[in-house]
């Protein structure tokens, strides 16, 4: 097969949203054009380093006498996602990093923060991307909890950010996450098909990428 320069791409944050969190046990969405349950809330703007995905196997080698190497087997294959939500001003993102029992009020009434022990409870997570030529790409994280969250940096020339790590455990399936890829085209047809006849169908998400006009 040849090589062929279309399939190169790179990954873009989606126009109008790219980050949701949402209770374990929401709804999930199946495809990368599915709309979210309303019970995912956004998390806003990340920093320009983007998303990053970490889900290299851990392995063992067992070795024979003689120093031959006769075996090699997994100890692990962890599944973590790090971001940095620079939106320190969303009540949603205060909650993801906190825990949302100890994140109360809002901007008008002031916002109070607990900051305690409590341990971060398992969640749902959702990150959309555009690709090259308009392809959207979702990443469904059924189950997953904070595990790190880098030190907090008040300066006067960079915003505030919460340079966070999630990490996955298995679904039902035993999944750790799901990804869903789709060209924009595939997915309009899609959407019109799966409507009774005589209906319009949905409009399309948008699929822009964040920060194009």
């Amino acid at each position: 097969m040849a090589n062929t320069a279309t399939n190169v791409t790179a990954g873009k944050p989606k126009k109008g949203g790219h980050a949701y969190r949402a209770p374990l046990g929401t709804k999930l969405p199946t495809s990368a054009t599915e709309t979210l349950d309303t019970a995912f809330k956004s998390l806003g703007y990340f920093s320009e380093d983007g998303l990053t995905n970490a889900n290299s196997p851990t392995s063992e080698k067992l070795k024979a006498w003689g120093g031959d190497t006769v075996l090699n087997f997994q100890t692990e294959k962890p599944d973590t996602f790090k971001f940095n939500m620079i939106e320190a001003l969303n009540i949603d993102v205060l909650k993801a990093v906190y825990g949302d029992a100890n994140v109360t009020g809002d901007l008008t009434a002031g916002i109070h923060i607990r900051a305690n022990s409590d341990e971060q409870v398992d969640c749902s997570w959702v990150f959309d991307m555009v690709l090259k030529n308009g392809v959207a790409k979702r990443i469904v994280v059924p189950c997953a909890s904070v595990t790190n969250v880098e030190e907090i940096v008040y300066k006067d020339n960079a915003p505030v950010g919460y340079n966070t790590t999630i990490s996955a455990v298995p679904d039902e399936g035993g999944d750790y996450h799901h990804e869903y890829i789709i060209s924009t085209a595939a997915g309009a047809s899609a959407a019109s098909v799966s409507h009774e006849e005589g209906e319009p169908a949905a409009a399309d998400p948008d699929t822009t990428e964040e920060g194009a006009e």
